[in-house]
């Protein structure tokens, strides 16, 4: 379906066109995938939420108002299943054997093993960090330095106004700076 746009999409997928529908995931899976690994920590954990996501949005599609972006209203649900599946498990998990079988560190060939060391342990003690962080401290982080969003899809996203996402922003990086001297 090239050159349509996502509101012919949604109109299709409400007629009853599936296709149209699988294109909106093609669109859009692996950025929601992306922005759940990175607040889950943890791969499989995230496949999962990105599936109920999907699964909730085709059976609500008729409820999403058009008066927003269809990614915004999709992150919503995926942030929504991501916490009740965390409230449901309230158990702890290593946060070491979460990395592990996330695996969400990129593995470069090209550089010596003593520098991709170097940044696995960066990235773990990230990791570690950002997890020790409220839910939605990490959420904030996760959204502006991993998704790459900017202020105001931010503020779309979360639904409070730019000012209050600079300051909370601003308190996550304290947070999580803190936390990464604790931890270093």
């Amino acid at each position: 379906m090239p050159d349509i746009d996502e509101s012919q999409l949604i109109d299709a997928s409400l007629q009853g066109n599936s296709a149209a529908f699988g294109e909106l995931v093609q669109i859009h899976q692996h950025r929601l995938f992306n922005a759940m690994a990175n607040f889950c920590g943890n791969a499989t954990e995230a496949e999962d939420v990105v599936q109920e996501a999907f699964v909730q949005a085709y059976l609500k599609l008729a409820k999403f108002q058009q008066n927003s972006q269809f990614y915004t209203w999709l992150y919503r649900i995926a942030f929504n299943a991501a916490i009740s599946r965390k409230r449901r498990k309230r158990v702890e998990a290593s946060v070491d054997k979460n990395r592990e079988e996330a695996g969400l560190e990129p593995v470069d060939g090209g550089d010596a093993p003593g520098d991709q060391m170097m940044r696995d342990e960066q990235a773990a003690l990230v990791h570690k960090a950002l997890a020790m962080l409220s839910d939605g401290h990490r959420e904030i982080l996760v959204l502006r330095e991993m998704d790459g969003c900017d202020y105001e899809q931010i503020a779309e996203l979360l639904d409070i106004n730019v000012g209050t996402v600079r300051s909370r922003l601003h308190r996550a990086r304290m947070q999580l700076k803190e936390r990464l001297v604790e931890l270093g």
